[in-house]
């Protein structure tokens, strides 16, 4: 499995301690995210990893910003991406569940890495539902995007 890891200037040590989780499960990482905390613009970041996605150069991507509501949105606009701003393993869980979501998003200023780490197990482990939800996502993917 290989996943993408796209952060801003306020993601930095919190994309740091949650990419060597990741790592430490045997999962390959690719940073495309910042490592200093000079100011970036999160929607660069999430269209660089939202690409890897859709190119399927990865398995799904992990984004962070200060609150997760700016990437989570600047992802969103990428064609194909359904990117979930997860707060706890229950958001995270359903959000592959009922929504196949290909990105998870977490707020660096607002989550804890424990909380993170659990999250991004939940979203692991589950797999999609499909049935109604398949309806649901062929609809959200019918709307199309910008980049």
């Amino acid at each position: 499995m290989k996943v993408v890891i796209g952060n801003d200037h306020a993601g930095v040590e919190f994309k740091n301690q949650l990419k060597e989780y990741i790592e430490s499960k045997g999962i390959e990482v690719i940073n495309v995210g910042v490592d200093t905390l000079e100011s970036v613009d999160y929607p660069d970041i999430a269209k660089t990893a939202c690409k890897k996605v859709i190119d399927k150069e990865v398995d799904f991507a992990v984004l962070i910003c200060g609150t997760g509501i700016g990437i989570s949105i600047a992802a969103n606009k990428v064609e194909g991406i359904r990117a979930a701003l997860v707060h706890n393993e229950v958001t995270a869980r359903l959000s592959k569940q009922h929504n196949n979501a290909n990105a998870i998003v977490f707020g660096a200023r607002i989550l804890g890495i424990e909380v993170a780490k659990s999250a991004f197990d939940a979203y692991l482990e589950a797999t999609f539902e499909g049935g109604r939800h398949q309806n649901r996502v062929n609809k959200i993917e019918s709307c199309g995007g910008v980049f």
